[in-house]
C-alpha cells in the first residue's frame, strides 16, 4: 500500500517515494499533439495543478534528463510516441501559489527570490555567454537595482536557448495568485503593471519560446493581464480537451479504494467529494480523497485550506436576492446564471460575477457544459461545499454563536409555539439582536431568506423544502421529519403595514395554509402530525399563529 501523498506536489519526490499517484502523464502527450504555443489552464486550487506542472518540469527539462527519465517508468506517456521528447529542451518552471502577501513591496521582493532561484537553477550557462550578457546576468544574481525584473523570465530563455541550441519551455503555475492578494490588500494596480509586462514578455514577444503553460483559478480579462497576448488559448473547467487530467475521475477513485481496502465507502465518498463536471467528465476532489483515505473520516477538508475572503467580500455587499438564490441551490436546486469568460478584479464588486467566481472556485459546478447564449445551469457539487455555504450563510444573516438558536429545534419538536420558552420567544429574541430593522422593512424576501437560513440549523432532523408545489400553491417553507415521528412544519410568511397589523396578517397566512391544502405535500410523504404556522413580520416585530 502506497503512502498517501498529502501536500506533496514536488513529481519527482512523490515518484520517487512510491506515493500514491492518478496517472496524469498523458497530459503529456496531449500537449504536444496540441499546436497551441500558450495555453492557460484554470482549476479550483488543491485539484493537481501544481503536482501536474511538477510533471512536466521533469519531463522536459535538458537537465538531468536520464535521471529523470526513470519517473515516468510505468506510466501512460512511456507508450506514446511523445516519450522520445523527454529531457529534449531547456525548462523554466516557477510558481507563484506562496504569493500571498500584504503589499506591493513583500510580493515584489518574493518576486525576485523566485526569478533569482531561475536564474541560479541553470548557472552553468554563465561561462558561455558573451561579455555583455554576463553583466546584464550579473545584474539579476546580484538583484541590482538596475536589474528588469519584469523582463527576467525572456532574458533567462534567451541565454537558454543560445546554450542549448533548443527553444525553451515555460511554464508558470498559479499565475494569478499574486493578482488575487494585491487585489484584496489594496495594490493590485502596481501588481498587475509588473506581472503584464512579466507575462507578456516571456510568453508573447519572446522569440526563444518552444511552448508555454500557465495555471491558475479564472481567467483574468486582457485588459487586466494578458493584453496583446493573442496566441493565448484558455482550457477552463467548461472545456472537454484536457477534462480529466486534473482532480479525480472516477476510475481513479476506484482503483484508490480497492488500494486502500475501503470499497464499502464508495456510496459515502461519492456524496461527500464528488459532482464536479469538468467538460464531460464528473471529478472528485482530490485533496479531500486524500485526507479521506488517511482518515477515513467524512469531513469538510478541502473548504478549510482557504480563507475564501474574495467570495466572503462579495457575500458582504449581496443583497437578499443573492441569498435566496442561494437558498434554492441549498434546497438541492439549480440555478440558471450567466457566466463570464473572463473576469477582472475590480468586478468582483458586482454580485452578479459571484457565480462565475463560485464555479471557478469550486463551490458550484455545471449540470453539463452546454450554453445558452453564455447561461449555464449551477448546483452544489457535494456535502462538503454544502457545508460550507450552509454555514456562511448562516452566519452572515444571524451569527453562529446566537443562544437562542438551540431553542428554536426544541420548541418546534415540542410544539410549543407560543409563550415562554417557545419558538416565538426565541425567534423575537434572535430579531432584536441580529436585525436592523432598515434592511428588513417591507420586503418579505428577506424575511423569507432569513427563515430558510435558520431552518439550515434542523438539517439533522428536518429537510428544508421552500415553494415546493402543495396542495393548490406553493408554502413559504415546508420542514420535513426525517424521523416521521417528529411533527412536519408549514410556514406561511406575511408583511404587515404596521405593528396594529400583526395578529390580522398572521391569521391570513395560518389562513393560507389550510385554505390551500398546503398539508398535502407530506401527507404523501407519510407524515402524519402537521403543524400549520402563520407568522407576520413589521420591521423587527413579529406575530405568530399556530394550528394543529
Amino acid at each position: 500500500m502506497r503512502k498517501l501523498p498529502i501536500g506533496i506536489d514536488d513529481f519527482k519526490e512523490l515518484r520517487e517515494q512510491n506515493y500514491f499517484y492518478a496517472d496524469k502523464s498523458l497530459w503529456i502527450h496531449h500537449l504536444l499533439e496540441d499546436g497551441a504555443k500558450v495555453t492557460l489552464f484554470t482549476r479550483p486550487r488543491r485539484f493537481g495543478k501544481t503536482l501536474n506542472m511538477s510533471m512536466l518540469h521533469y519531463f522536459f527539462d535538458v537537465k538531468n534528463s536520464e535521471e529523470n527519465r526513470n519517473l515516468f517508468n510505468g506510466l501512460k506517456i512511456e507508450k506514446s510516441m511523445h516519450i522520445l521528447e523527454q529531457g529534449k529542451f531547456p525548462t523554466i518552471f516557477i510558481s507563484f501559489k506562496d504569493l500571498r502577501l500584504n503589499s506591493w513591496e513583500e510580493c515584489l521582493i518574493k518576486v525576485i527570490n523566485l526569478l533569482l532561484r531561475c536564474f541560479l537553477e541553470h548557472e552553468d550557462l554563465y561561462n558561455s555567454l558573451s561579455k555583455m550578457k554576463k553583466i546584464r546576468y550579473d545584474l539579476f544574481i546580484n538583484r541590482s537595482a538596475d536589474a528588469a525584473w519584469d523582463d527576467a523570465l525572456k532574458v533567462l530563455s534567451e541565454y537558454l536557448e543560445a546554450y542549448y541550441q533548443k527553444k525553451v519551455v515555460i511554464l508558470i503555475d498559479e499565475y494569478d495568485t499574486p493578482l488575487i492578494y494585491a487585489y484584496q490588500y489594496g495594490y493590485y494596480d502596481k501588481a498587475v503593471s509588473f506581472f503584464r509586462n512579466l507575462y507578456s514578455a516571456a510568453l508573447k514577444s519572446n522569440t526563444s519560446l518552444h511552448k508555454g503553460i500557465m495555471t491558475g483559478i479564472t481567467r483574468v480579462a486582457k485588459e487586466g493581464i494578458f493584453s496583446g497576448l493573442s496566441n493565448l488559448t484558455v482550457d477552463t473547467i467548461l472545456s472537454t480537451k484536457y477534462a480529466d487530467f486534473f482532480g479525480i475521475t472516477e476510475d481513479e477513485l476506484q482503483s484508490a479504494v480497492e488500494e486502500y481496502q475501503i470499497p464499502d465507502s464508495i456510496g459515502d465518498i461519492r456524496k461527500w467529494y464528488n459532482g464536479y463536471r469538468f467538460g464531460n467528465v464528473e471529478i472528485y476532489n482530490p485533496w479531500s480523497i486524500l485526507n479521506y483515505l488517511k482518515t477515513g473520516q467524512l469531513s469538510a477538508y478541502w473548504i478549510n485550506t482557504s480563507a475564501n475572503t474574495e467570495i466572503n467580500q462579495i457575500l458582504d455587499i449581496s443583497d437578499e436576492s443573492v441569498f435566496l438564490d442561494l437558498d434554492k441551490l441549498l434546497a438541492g436546486n439549480t440555478l440558471t446564471k450567466y457566466i463570464y469568460k473572463e473576469m477582472t478584479f475590480e468586478s468582483l464588486r458586482d454580485q452578479k460575477k459571484l457565480w462565475t467566481l463560485l464555479l471557478n472556485s469550486g463551490y458550484l459546478t455545471v449540470t453539463d457544459t452546454s450554453s445558452q447564449d453564455g447561461y449555464y445551469r449551477l448546483r452544489i457539487p457535494n456535502q462538503e461545499i454544502l457545508s460550507f455555504f450552509k454555514e456562511n450563510f448562516i452566519e452572515r444573516f444571524i451569527g453562529l454563536d446566537n443562544a437562542h438558536l438551540p431553542q428554536l429545534l426544541k420548541s418546534l419538536k415540542s410544539k410549543t409555539i407560543t409563550g415562554k420558552n417557545s419558538f416565538e420567544s426565541a425567534l423575537k429574541s434572535i430579531f432584536l439582536s441580529k436585525i436592523s430593522y432598515f434592511d428588513a422593512a417591507g420586503r418579505e424576501s428577506f424575511y423569507h431568506g432569513f427563515m430558510i437560513c435558520l431552518s439550515l440549523l434542523f438539517q439533522s432532523e428536518y429537510i428544508a423544502i421552500s415553494n415546493i408545489e402543495s396542495g393548490s400553491g406553493r408554502p413559504d417553507l415546508v420542514l420535513e421529519p426525517r424521523d416521521k415521528k417528529n411533527p412536519g412544519i408549514i410556514l406561511e410568511f406575511k408583511i404587515a403595514g404596521n405593528k396594529k397589523e400583526l395578529e390580522q396578517a398572521a391569521e391570513s397566512a395560518l389562513a393560507q395554509i389550510e385554505n390551500e391544502k398546503y398539508s398535502a405535500f407530506l401527507q404523501e410523504r407519510g407524515v402524519e402530525d402537521i403543524l400549520a404556522i402563520g407568522i407576520a413580520f413589521c420591521g423587527k416585530e413579529l406575530c405568530i399563529k399556530r394550528r394543529i
